[in-house]
This record gives C-alpha cells, structure tokens and sequence, in this order.
C-alpha cells in the first residue's frame, strides 16, 4: 500500500531580489486589495505613483542587503528544515506573495507531485487580512487555475504555539543574561503596524500579536521585567496602530532605559529586521541616549520553532482555527479568518 502524500505550502510575502527588482516589487505589493482598497483601475495607478515614490528609498534599503532580499533563501531554508522534521510523506512549496515564486508556480508545482493532501501554513505568526488572508486569496485563485483538487486544510495563526514562544524567549533569555547590571532594561515586543481603519474593520491582528506578547511574559516568568507591545514600519499619512517603535525608543532615551528590542511578528530576518532594526532604529536608539539597544534575532530555523511549525501541520483541523471548532479570536473581530473562510463557503 502507497504512502499518502502532503503538500505543505508555506505563505510569505517575497521580496525584491535585486534592485531593479524594488519598484515592481513595490507595484505588486501596492496592488494588492488587502493593502489599497481602491476600485480598478483607480488601485493601479496608485500603487504605481506610491511604488515611484518610495522605490529610491527601498533601494537604498536593498543595498545595504547586498542588492536584494534575504528573505527567499531563508524561508527556502525554513522549508528544508521543516520537510526534514515531517519526514516521508511530505514536501513543503513556497508560495510568496509579491515576488517569485508567486503561487501560481508554487500550485503548478503541487498539482505535478500529485499530493493526497495539501496543508497551508503562513510564515505569519498573527493573521491578518493583509498577510494571511491575502495570501490564502492568492492561493485560491491559483489553486483553480492549476486544476487542483486534492482536500486542503489552511491553518489561519498560532500567536501562542508552544516552539514559536519557546524559540523566541529562549533568545529573549540569552539577551537578558549578557545585560550588563547597572544598566535599566526594557524588552520591546516590536510588530510590523497596520493602519488604524484596518483595525476598526475588525481585523485582529493587534490582538493577535498581544497574544503573543502575553505567552512570551509567561514563559520567562519574570513579572517584574518592563515589557512594551509597539509597531513599527509606519508608511504613509494614515493614522496607525500604536505606540510606535520609534516613539518608544525616544522614550527610552528619555527615561535612560536600555532596550531589547523583539520581533515577534516576523520569522525569517529580512529588510525590516536587519535595516529598520538593526541600522535606523539603532541609529535612533543612539542619538536619542538609550543607554544600551541590543535586537533579538527571528525564529527562523531554530529547532523548537521549526518542530511546533511540524506539529501544527500534522494536527492541522478541517477549519482554519488552529483548534478544531474553536474560535481563536472574540467575535467582534469581523475580519477574522474563520468567519471570512464561513463566509466564502
């Protein structure tokens, strides 16, 4: 008797590999519904305008990654590790959003290993309708393009899955024991932002991310560590969700309070880890007199969170909640994915 096949599809969103890359690149994220909620053609010829302005900006961010994004190669390592943890039987694709391997190869891909099952697993601890539910979009729509049939399971979030927390305050911890005493410290929670009326529509990304924040507390148990749940990456004239990063590290240079900064919403380093925290933030930190500025790096390969993404694959329910009939979020979340997935049904 054969062995059953799983095709797990890991979500993320792509970046530009080399500089001439930035400005489509920067199209195609503008394009998207879930970002620019625009009618067409009207939405193209934004993000068109929007892409023109800020590419000079993004390509100076690029060359300081040598000419493009880091982040293909490590989620291609993050596949390699998590097809080693699942073992036969499986084979994990990449489908990113914004730039190659789009879904449409990665669902052409699928449908030659004729899998029995396919499983959809998003780099994206916390959902969002503009990471999660725009890459399950996506994937639909080149799901039915490529013919496939095969019984598909997509997993929405898991803010609090156990080898995610473990891995990052794991780091958390080896910060906190180089700390020099002396020195007062404050540990950042840092997230990329959305704008407020994303929020206000119902999406729950912000309390996604306090989930996280609150399992990380648990894990270190140390109650009387000052912890701050922040957002950076704020573009535009729109309101966002706060505080900011930037804000908070003025004021920690204020109040002369060291920083370990903590990206609990990204897995994989790429242009907002190792740019915006590492140089900009950085810089920041030491022009605004924060005494000490030390970053936690991502997840990435690291054995506990790489065998928590192989257990959520393995137990992954019908539905799109990391529990089988339970509603991870509150219902007044409107946006989020469960009842988006009810709806479409």
């Amino acid at each position: 008797m054969s062995q059953s096949r799983t095709a797990v599809v890991l979500f993320n969103l792509g970046g530009p590999d080399s500089l001439e890359a930035v400005a489509p690149f920067l199209v195609n994220l503008f394009s998207d519904p879930a970002i620019i909620g625009l009618p067409q053609p009207l939405r193209s010829l934004v993000a068109r305008v929007i892409a023109w302005r800020r590419a000079p900006v993004a390509r100076a961010i690029y060359q300081h990654l040598g000419g493009g994004s880091p982040l293909l190669a490590n989620t291609e390592a993050q596949a390699r590790a998590l097809e080693a943890a699942l073992g036969e039987g499986f084979r994990v694709f990449i489908a990113m959003r914004y730039w190659p391997p789009f879904s449409t190869e990665a669902a052409k891909a699928v449908k030659a290993w004729r899998p029995d099952a396919i499983v959809l697993l998003p780099l994206y601890p916390q959902a969002s309708t503009t990471t999660t539910q725009s890459s399950f979009a996506d994937w639909q729509r080149a799901a039915t393009a490529a013919g496939l049939s095969a019984p598909t399971r997509a997993l929405c979030c898991y803010p609090e899955e156990a080898g995610f927390i473990t891995a990052l305050a794991g780091e958390i911890r080896d910060k906190l024991a180089g700390w020099p005493s002396g020195v007062a410290k404050r540990v950042l929670f840092s997230a990329h932002g959305l704008p407020q009326k994303i929020v206000d529509s119902g999406d729950p990304y912000p309390w996604q991310i306090e989930r996280t924040a609150a399992a990380l507390r648990a894990a270190l148990a140390m109650p009387e560590l000052d912890t701050v749940v922040c957002y950076q990456s704020r573009v535009g004239p729109l309101a966002w969700i706060g505080p900011s990063t930037d804000d908070e590290i003025r004021r920690a240079g204020r109040e002369r309070v060291g920083l370990i900064v903590v990206p609990v919403a990204f897995v994989s380093e790429h242009s907002e880890t190792l740019v915006e925290l590492d140089r900009e933030y950085r810089h920041l930190a030491e022009s605004a007199g924060v005494p000490r500025y030390e970053r936690v790096p991502t997840v990435g390969t690291a054995p506990a969170f790489i065998t928590g993404l192989a257990r959520l694959v393995r137990a992954a329910p019908p539905g799109p909640c990391p529990v089988e009939g339970v509603r991870l979020c509150p219902a007044h979340f409107r946006r989020c994915l469960c009842v988006l997935a009810k709806a479409a049904a």
